[in-house]
């Protein structure tokens, strides 16, 4: 029986990681930490547990072997750091870091630990993209030449526990980064992993067009961003990322290959569409994807613990969640200097 404990008790572990671990018949919730107490002692109250008073005292506690670090983005890198030093498996919330120096600072104390540590990149693991993954390993479509992907829907204040324009996602200080880190960083995740390549160049719009915080005054963070990026064999496409679709999110993949186009969660009714170079169809009923509105199994919460009990560690791992996070800097870069950036 593997012990959890919870680092932070927002929308991301209410929702997702603390009823995924519940789930499980080889996991128990031993306790949770959050600064504001009512919102861990919700989670105790339903799931089972105990509060924490602090990091430190969860931290300290024998029967936690591993912990979830769901709190703003400022504090992955330090509150994962401490975890792994304190002999805790770490399951971070991404983006992993603020800076690809804490990253490595995460990867590196993992290594020296002797303790996993994952980032809760959750796009690779839904299931038509585990199947699109299958058909271009297939070598059906032949090659992909370039692709778009998409992530946007009307903004966090309307899934954060901070309901409205006063949360901690609009606040630099908490978050460092808006859309493109909230977003950007599955899609970026994600399509580095479908194409099986590298980004190695990015050339990238990312500014504040509609978003407002409570005093009527622009976000310190992004809200929209437009990016060109381009592979180590040649591969490019675009990467959006947005909080003001403001009617149905868009959670898309289009390749375009040579032997066809795959078009995935693109269709409400068939999450795969691939239409050929000979003009036959096939169309894939598989499993939906994740919204906000619709909580489905994430499935990482299931690799995490999967890892824990083989011993193997899980394929999303620090050194992912950093190479993620490179392209997502590297955007930002590119915005503020008007040029391309070379990863």
């Amino acid at each position: 029986m593997i012990g959890i404990g919870v680092i932070g008790c927002g929308s991301i572990s209410i929702f997702r990681h603390v009823p995924e671990y519940y789930s499980r018949s080889d996991c128990k919730l031993v306790g949770y930490y959050d600064p504001l107490t009512n919102r861990a002692q919700s989670l105790a109250d339903k799931y089972g547990g105990k509060v924490f008073n602090s990091l430190e005292e969860l931290l300290a506690d024998k029967d936690i072997d591993a912990v979830s670090v769901c709190t703003s983005n400022k504090y992955h890198a330090s509150i994962t750091i401490d975890a792994l030093k304190a002999g805790k498996h770490v399951l971070c919330e991404k983006p992993m870091a603020t800076s690809e120096q804490e990253a490595q600072d995460m990867i590196n104390t993992a290594h020296s630990t002797g303790k996993f540590l994952m980032i809760g990149h959750n796009q690779r693991l839904a299931p038509a993209h585990l199947r699109a993954k299958e058909i271009l390993k297939s070598g059906e479509l032949g090659n992909v030449l370039t692709f778009r992907t998409t992530f946007g829907h009307g903004g966090p204040e309307y899934w954060s526990q901070d309901k409205g324009r006063h949360t901690w996602f609009f606040k630099y200080d908490d978050a460092f980064i808006g859309a493109m880190g909230d977003l950007g960083v599955h899609k970026a995740d994600l399509i580095r992993w479908l194409i099986d390549d590298e980004i190695i160049e990015a050339k990238a719009y990312v500014t504040t067009l509609h978003k407002t915080n409570e005093k009527d005054e622009p976000i310190e963070v992004d809200d929209n961003a437009i990016c060109l990026l381009k592979s180590k064999t040649g591969i490019f496409g675009t990467l959006t990322a947005s909080w003001t679709y403001y009617g149905a999110e868009d959670n898309s993949t289009v390749l375009y290959c040579t032997n066809g186009i795959m078009k995935i969660y693109d269709n409400p009714e068939f999450p795969i569409e691939v239409k050929k170079i000979n003009g036959e169809k096939v169309y894939y009923k598989v499993g939906r994807i994740q919204t906000n509105q619709d909580q489905s199994s994430s499935g990482v919460i299931d690799m995490f613990i999967e890892g824990i009990n083989s011993g193997k560690e899980p394929e999303i791992n620090g050194e992912e969640g950093l190479a993620a996070l490179r392209i997502v800097l590297a955007c930002l870069e590119s915005a503020k200097t008007g040029k391309s950036v070379f990863l």
